[in-house]
């Protein structure tokens, strides 16, 4: 039996924390080995009830991130970055993600950011972020993702026409029931 792809999920404390929850959960729905470190688990409900969900399917959360490189890249196929959403302010990363941000930015397996890459400002690129391989843009792509050069993919088919019209969003077609389109 061919081992399944070991997939570490690294989890913010806002929205882009709780969309990394469900991302393990889907991960391991479809037979992947998802690990997750969420450092600081935030008190609301909602990330609380993903948190439990995601401890019921037996998907085990580290306790600390290896600072040593080798030691991630060794463990794990790729990361999944969904550490810092739109609503962070870029400019003042407190700990422990600043940290956890420079050790990702050294890790030599492919990462694959959740809405927007960390560390990036929602308007533009920039150099203190992480550089991932793989953008899952979720409902519309932010500003920022102009400045992305890898593989880019647009997830939310489900944004309402009222929110698409009043942000004069021009969203592609999604063929068939495909909720994932390639950008």
């Amino acid at each position: 039996l061919p081992k399944q792809p070991t997939v570490l999920v690294v989890c913010g404390p806002d929205q882009n924390g709780s969309i990394g929850l469900v991302c393990a959960r889907h991960l391991r729905i479809f037979e992947y080995e998802p690990t997750i470190y969420y450092p600081k688990r935030t008190p609301h409900t909602i990330h609380q009830d993903f948190t439990v969900q995601c401890e019921k399917m037996d998907i085990p959360f580290l306790s600390y991130l290896p600072t040593e490189v080798q030691l991630i890249n060794d463990a794990y196929n790729l990361v999944i970055d969904a550490i810092l959403g739109p609503e962070t302010d870029h400019t003042d990363v407190k700990e422990p993600y600043a940290g956890i941000l420079v050790t990702l930015k050294q890790v030599k397996i492919p990462i694959a950011s959740v809405d927007m890459p960390s560390g990036w400002d929602v308007d533009q690129a920039t150099s203190d972020g992480i550089n991932p391989e793989v953008l899952i843009s979720l409902m519309a792509p932010k500003r920022c993702a102009t400045s992305f050069t890898g593989k880019h993919y647009l997830a939310g088919r489900f944004l309402p026409y009222d929110i698409q019209k009043k942000y004069d969003l021009n969203l592609p077609e999604y063929p068939g029931t495909d909720c994932l389109i390639e950008l």
